[in-house]
């Protein structure tokens, strides 16, 4: 018997006998541009092409906070970071926001759970275990192979991955060989199982897998349309504030020859991850489940690599804030469940598709929405609109953003007379300019969408005011991100 009491939803779990497995591979600071999928056809990811060939690929994908405890926290929760109270400058995930998290509620309901690379945040009450991140959350898996903090490239130095080190020297491999053991293990005890891979890849320091070296060797990287510092000169000035605004230089992004080399570098880094998916993806065939493993494939935030004269992510313009997204349901081949979708999603529905998938409830208190509609009609739209919430780093940065399915807006509320800085509204007309070339804010022809994007942004203002959290400095940007332009 189930008994729904605050969820969003009551499905029978006897729908289908045989309960999915389900894969969650989850890159760190992956653009969404570096993939054949989404146009750029010099990168090499032959296993992520065949997913996409599989699946679904999302081309309007966004993480809600775009930087990485902060979007782990996220996807783990199912709940935008005001609800979540978790970042670097603000502390730790609380205990009763873990609780309902997809991994325990899976457990709960049967599931094996694991999980393999980087946790990236601490779950506490009292803002502790800063360092051990993952110390806590391990209890609660049947299989660990996380690291803390950053983690390392080099196996050897994962605490709980040292046995993979002397055959998978680099940790992305690693991951891959660790997944294999879980899913094994599960097979032998007739389990359905979710596995979670956070990779460390492709975040920096830049420690690609030198089995790889020769992969991009002489290749060539084409520059998107709003490369440089000239493409950033019409943004909110807030925007240059930031370390995003110097590392376009300090990182080489600037010069045509260490640009190339940063370019090569980091696509080895994703690489690699697509050489350990493609690990995992043959032990499922040879296993004979295959067609019972639910695929799903995106990354915490996304990276400039130049846009707009900016290094780094954080940032809630299109490269710093979007990530590939790809999900693969092989189940019943009939219906429609591959092609593309401009349907905008983000992050946090990436946990209510899991436990969707699971036929596990999901929680009233989730932000997220569970995107397999979209898989039977690629069409379908679950949100009218998406946040984006920065309030990490610089206060001169501090945003809040709202989406909706053409449309972006964004309220930078800092002002410094002294530097010339004031509220600033941006406009962005993604489905006709998706490079953000022109802030269409304080033209008249689009009064109309500006009002109706306002109006969307005061309604997240509201939802923050009613279920942010009021502590962990959260409450200061219900009065700090009111509008004061109108």
């Amino acid at each position: 018997m189930i008994v729904c009491v605050g969820f969003q939803s009551c499905q029978s779990q006897a729908k289908v006998e045989k309960k999915p497995n389900i894969i969650f591979f989850f890159t760190d600071d992956q653009s969404y541009d570096t993939q054949k999928d989404y146009g750029n056809n010099v990168v090499k990811t032959p296993n992520l092409d065949v997913l996409a060939s599989k699946g679904v690929v999302f081309a309007r994908h966004y993480n809600t906070t775009a930087i990485c405890m902060a979007s782990r926290a996220n996807v783990m929760t199912g709940q935008f970071e005001y609800k979540t109270g978790c970042n670097f400058d603000h502390g730790s995930l609380g205990t009763k926001q873990w609780s309902t998290s997809y991994p325990v509620l899976l457990k709960k309901a049967g599931y094996r759970v694991g999980f393999a690379g980087k946790f990236g945040f601490s779950i506490s009450d009292t803002n502790g275990g800063w360092g051990e991140e993952g110390e806590v959350a391990k209890h609660d898996f049947d299989f660990w192979g996380g690291g803390s903090h950053q983690t390392s490239y080099k196996t050897k130095e994962n605490k709980y991955m040292v046995q993979y080190a002397k055959e998978y020297p680099h940790s992305t491999r690693a991951y891959g060989a660790a997944t294999i053991d879980f899913i094994n293990e599960s097979v032998k005890q007739d389990k359905p199982f979710c596995m979670s891979v956070y990779f460390k890849a492709p975040h920096r320091p830049v420690v690609p897998d030198p089995m790889f070296d020769d992969v991009y060797k002489d290749v060539v990287f084409d520059k998107l349309p709003n490369y440089g510092r000239e493409a950033g000169k019409h943004l909110a000035k807030q925007s240059r504030m930031g370390r995003q605004y110097p590392r376009f230089e300090e990182w080489g992004y600037d010069k045509e020859n260490t640009y190339q080399k940063a370019l090569r570098k980091y696509n080895q880094l994703i690489y690699g991850v697509d050489y350990s998916i493609g690990m995992v993806l043959k032990e499922l065939e040879r296993l004979n489940i295959d067609e019972n493993t639910i695929i799903i494939f995106s990354s915490d935030n996304g990276y400039f690599n130049g846009s707009h004269g900016l290094g780094s992510k954080v940032l809630p313009y299109e490269e710093g804030a979007r990530t590939p997204l790809i999900i693969v349901d092989p189940r019943d081949k009939h219906k429609k469940k591959i092609g593309r979708t401009t349907s905008i999603t983000g992050n946090v529905d990436i946990t209510a598709t899991i436990l969707d998938y699971a036929g596990v409830e999901i929680p009233t208190i989730y932000d997220g929405k569970s995107l397999r509609a979209i898989l039977e009609n690629t069409n379908t739209q679950v949100r009218e609109s998406l946040p984006i919430v920065q309030v990490w780093g610089p206060k001169a940065t501090h945003c809040l953003t709202v989406m909706d399915a053409q449309y972006k807006y964004v309220y930078w509320f800092y002002k410094d007379e002294s530097k010339d800085l004031h509220p600033t509204e941006e406009l962005f007309d993604i489905k006709n300019d998706p490079y953000e070339m022109e802030n269409l804010a304080s033209k008249l022809k689009y009064k109309k969408q500006l009002s109706k994007m306002r109006k969307l942004y005061d309604d997240q203002l509201e939802h923050w005011k009613k279920e942010g959290v009021k502590y962990n400095g959260y409450q200061e940007y219900e009065t700090l991100f009111k509008r004061t332009l109108n």
